[in-house]
């Protein structure tokens, strides 16, 4: 336990050796310090979530997530170690809040990082199918377009392709016709499009011979449908129309499965909205409810530190820095000290050297002058 306790204590950035002589300051410590070890917990997991998806389908993909969010969380953990611990409670209420105005700034902007990623994770089954609808929907327009741009190209051959598909259909129905009034003449079946008379007589082969031509007709137009059928077929495939399908279940099921950051991303935003374009009041809620839970979560070391009052533990620590700073400026005053004394002589050994020097010039020219 006393271990655990330590270990929060260094979480929570306070000076272990003073706040030791201070028990009742020992559970304030403990909970921020779990505070910013938790936060820097939930930074990794999220931080390792979103890289795995980065690398989704990558056989390196788990080993890049482990250790993106092993660095992540312990980036967060310090800076969120070095925030709290940078708060002083010295000062008035409004000059602490001042002061930690930037922290808590920053603690709202990692709450939001960490937060996005485990919002991924939570509304996952929902991102799927937005991104199967996305996808779908994306199909169906590459599709029209290139269905539009193939009818734009050839619209001539088409058009002429659907007047003899009206003429096949119509010379159909008049050889069948043909062919029911030609069976009537034979069998002798009197109506007004027939005679009356049983046999093969000149009626019967008269019919026959209209039948004859409306099938000659005929196969002349199917052959040249059938040419201008595999022309259109053969530039759907040059223009790539036939390869481009609309996906199926499995398929929309295999790309969300791979779908990158960024697609998913965009998928939760677009949970906030219906498919009119109107705000999604329950799933904006959640939404923003746990972003602001995270938010909270960041931000609550730092408002911790704020809100309590100023204790025992602060009153020493302050009363450490201020002895810090006199001893610095102590130890200046002997470095200042110091450094004058060193030059000090060393200017008055320059001083004797130079005045011995000048004096042994001046007897040697004394010297040479007598001479």
């Amino acid at each position: 336990m006393e271990k655990l306790t330590r270990f929060f204590w260094f979480c929570s950035g306070a000076h272990q050796a003073t706040l030791k002589k201070y028990p009742i300051e020992h559970n304030k410590y403990v909970g921020i310090g779990a505070t910013i070890f938790f936060t820097a917990l939930f930074a990794s997991l999220s931080g390792g979530y979103a890289m795995y998806f980065v690398f989704s389908g990558s056989s390196f993909a788990v080993g890049f997530a482990i250790l993106f969010g092993m660095i992540w969380g312990l980036a967060i953990f310090n800076m969120d170690r070095y925030i709290v611990g940078s708060i002083n409670k010295q000062g008035t209420t409004n000059q602490q809040i001042l002061q930690a105005s930037p922290r808590i700034l920053l603690a709202i902007m990692i709450g939001v990082v960490i937060s996005r990623p485990l919002e991924l994770k939570i509304f996952d089954k929902e991102i799927r199918g937005k991104l199967k609808t996305s996808y779908l929907n994306g199909q169906r327009r590459k599709v029209d377009t290139l269905q539009k741009a193939y009818g734009d190209k050839y619209a001539q051959e088409i058009g002429k392709n659907g007047e003899m598909k009206k003429e096949r259909d119509s010379l159909t129905k008049d050889i069948n016709r043909s062919r029911y009034q030609l069976n009537q003449e034979v069998f002798g079946d009197k109506s007004n499009q027939t005679s009356g008379i049983q046999g093969y007589g000149t009626y019967a082969k008269q019919k026959q011979g209209v039948l004859q031509e409306k099938q000659e007709r005929l196969k002349i137009v199917q052959d040249n449908l059938d040419k201008m059928d595999g022309y259109l077929n053969q530039r759907k495939e040059y223009d790539g129309l036939n390869d481009v399908k609309l996906f199926s279940g499995s398929q929309l099921d295999s790309l969300a499965n791979v779908a990158g950051f960024a697609d998913r991303n965009w998928a939760l935003g677009q949970l906030m909205f219906r498919d009119n374009g109107t705000r999604d009041i329950d799933t904006y809620l959640a939404q923003s409810f746990i972003a602001y839970l995270f938010i909270l979560f960041e931000c609550l070391p730092v408002l911790v530190k704020l809100m309590s009052p100023r204790g025992s533990y602060d009153i020493a620590l302050a009363r450490i820095e201020e002895a810090d700073v006199h001893f610095a400026d102590k130890d200046r005053d002997k470095s200042v000290t110091v450094t004058d004394n060193v030059y000090d002589h060393d200017v008055s050994t320059e001083v004797d050297k130079r005045k011995r020097i000048i004096t042994w010039q001046a007897g040697k020219d004394l010297g040479d002058a007598s001479v």
